[in-house]
């Protein structure tokens, strides 16, 4: 993956085992005090464990209403590395009284610290995505998003399974649990010490204590940008399917699935790895750049799975009269197989889903309020999260719904989101899509592509190869691009509608057809004034020799129209593929190769008063070299 050797570079390694020690830590702690008090303090505290269960569920994500917004602001205020180290300190001292309580058996006392280390957490999570942007290079933010989505998810699903082992293993010798935890915090700290410094975002913010009003103000802050908003609404509906499936995991693997405890844990581990995964494959994919592509399709692959998952459910066989919960071979011999794969791809997509909504909170934020629009996401994180609860009780045990509906209920939610993403971000999906398919073929590199501006109209040109140039150059730029092609390809009956789908401009000679060449103009320079980034083969058609084709002067009557930059690209390696007239006409004859090397290579922009046609052709050729 892009951006791997981030975990080993001090400006990201010693933040990454930061989180992910306090996240590990977060979930032992609470875990092995609800084994614990399962089967132990709840007698002795003489009250309903369901009680117990959903009071301390409940005690750790109050804080995160209560203080979001004013963690936000001590974010924005202070140097950010100070401020890690200052948090992590903390938690060492919740740990240390939480060894003392472990020790004594003093369990009111480990609720308290259950709602402090609910605050502690509370007061990270602005710092966690405020300090990124700050520390790494826009090139190496998504893949460094998609790193701290996996760590987070490896983390807790970790942290869980340890919480769980360490209450068994300690028996009634409590400290044990006590004594790993501060064990863990005290890493968490040495870790935070190498933590690079990061500048403050607004040393002179006048800090408000008062907790309704700051966070009132950080949800005003974060409503003030329409497509931060947006993006902050959908990682809080993430987190609210997210909380709604791991909570029903243990009675959904016991009441329907008729398993034990090491089915659950699979069930469990396989959802928090496909998450992670789906967030490492996120960064792979993205290429170091915002591919919101991947928003729509990764709620749609979260209703599919959801749905298949309901299906499988239902369908799955009953335990006989006097036969024991399933464990894991007894799972697969029945049909679980499956089912724990549709858990897993569930998982995947969900960390497509949130990785690049994350990215784009975060790059989109002004400076000064980052750390604040952070803290509004985490406060609807944590309402979105205690909805889901409400949401499972009232669907569960007032509408007794089954365990399999429930998920089918939670899908349908996937898919009006997945389809409401789809209808805002319909251009980035084309071009994900376009990108995957051109990239199946062929194993692609890219040049120079940070030539091609970020906004604003721009003329791009490059050699026309074979049939899938547009492919590949559309997959490499960030950017939409609109393309001007042959009508008669346009017109073509099984690509017409995805091409005026893709918004192409069709082009015919002035010889057959001057009135849609007219058009053509008319459309390019609307595109152009527009903002949009137009691109167009000067040679208008493809090569049969594999060398450069004189290119038409249409670049310069485009250009007397629409004054722009021009951008020259080059396509390397095509020649000889299937897609192009090598040895005969495309498609043709039989494939010599697969997945071969080739490279997209942008040069520098060019002013259009500078361009002539012949001109232009010698940069492209420059640009292609030898290798044809």
């Amino acid at each position: 993956m892009r951006g791997i050797t981030l975990i080993f570079k001090r400006r990201f390694g010693p933040f990454f085992w930061t989180q992910a020690l306090g996240a590990f830590n977060d979930n032992v702690f609470r875990f092995a005090l609800m084994f614990t008090l399962t089967f132990t303090a709840a007698d002795q505290l003489q009250l309903d464990i369901n009680i117990l269960m959903n009071l301390a569920a409940g005690l750790f994500i109050l804080p995160f209403f209560l203080f979001s917004g004013i963690a936000g602001q001590l974010a924005d205020k202070y140097e950010k590395s100070a401020v890690v180290r200052n948090i992590k300190l903390l938690e060492v001292a919740i740990m240390l009284t939480a060894l003392l309580a472990f020790a004594l058996q003093l369990w009111w006392l480990l609720f308290v610290l259950v709602f402090i280390m609910g605050a502690q957490s509370a007061l990270f999570g602005p710092i966690k995505y405020a300090l990124l942007p700050q520390q790494l290079k826009a090139e190496d933010l998504v893949a460094g998003n998609a790193l701290v989505g996996m760590g987070t998810f490896v983390a807790i699903l970790l942290g869980t399974l340890l919480g769980g082992l360490l209450a068994r293993w300690a028996g009634e010798n409590y400290w044990i649990i006590g004594l790993t935890v501060v064990v863990f915090a005290l890493l968490g700290w040495l870790a935070s010490r190498a933590v690079p410094q990061a500048a403050a975002g607004d040393p002179g913010l006048v800090l408000n204590w008062n907790i309704y009003a700051q966070t009132r103000k950080v949800l005003r802050e974060g409503a003030k940008k329409r497509s931060v908003f947006l993006a902050i609404l959908a990682i809080s509906w993430f987190w609210f399917m997210g909380s709604g499936y791991l909570t029903q995991f243990p009675n959904f693997t016991r009441s329907v699935l008729w398993g034990n405890e090491s089915v659950g844990t699979l069930l469990l581990t396989l959802f928090s790895l496909g998450v992670g995964g789906g967030a490492l494959l996120c960064g792979y994919w993205s290429r170091g750049r915002l591919e919101l592509g991947m928003v729509p399709l990764g709620a749609l692959g979260m209703a599919l799975f959801s749905w298949d998952l309901y299906a499988q459910a239902a369908a799955f066989p009953p335990l006989t009269a006097g036969e024991p919960l399933r464990d894991l071979t007894q799972f697969r011999d029945v049909g679980g197989l499956r089912l724990a794969l549709d858990l897993f791809l569930a998982g995947v997509s969900g960390g497509l889903f949130i990785v690049p909504l994350y990215t784009l909170v975060q790059k989109y934020s002004p400076v000064a309020v980052r750390a604040q629009v952070i803290a509004a996401l985490n406060v609807l994180n944590s309402l979105a999260m205690v909805l889901s609860a409400v949401t499972g009780m009232l669907l569960l045990g007032v509408l007794d719904v089954s365990l399999p509906v429930f998920f089918l209920l939670y899908g349908v939610t996937a898919l009006i989101v997945g389809l409401l993403a789809l209808k805002l971000a319909r251009d980035p999906v084309l071009r994900f899509l376009i990108y995957l398919l051109s990239h199946s073929f062929y194993r692609v590199s890219h040049r120079g592509l940070d030539n091609i501006p970020e906004e604003g109209g721009a003329l791009v040109v490059a050699n026309h190869v074979s049939y899938v140039d547009a492919l590949l150059l559309a997959g490499a730029c960030q950017r939409p691009l609109r393309f001007v092609i042959d009508k008669d390809i346009h017109d073509l009956p099984y690509l017409k509608r995805f091409l005026q789908l893709a918004g192409t401009v069709p082009v015919s000679s002035e010889k057959v057809d001057r009135q849609n060449l007219q058009q053509a103009f008319a459309r390019i320079e609307e595109a152009l004034a527009a903002g949009e980034l137009v691109f167009i083969f000067p040679e208008g058609r493809l090569t049969r020799d594999g060398e450069l084709q004189p290119f038409k002067k249409g670049v310069e009557r485009i250009l007397e129209r629409s004054p722009v930059p021009v951008i020259p690209m080059a396509l390397r390696g095509l020649w000889g593929s299937w897609f192009s007239r090598a040895q005969g006409r495309a498609f043709k004859k039989w494939p010599r190769r697969f997945w071969s090397r080739v490279e997209v290579v942008a040069g520098e922009p060019l002013a259009p008063e500078d361009v002539t046609a012949a001109g232009l052709q010698d940069i492209v050729e420059d640009l292609r070299g030898d290798w044809r």
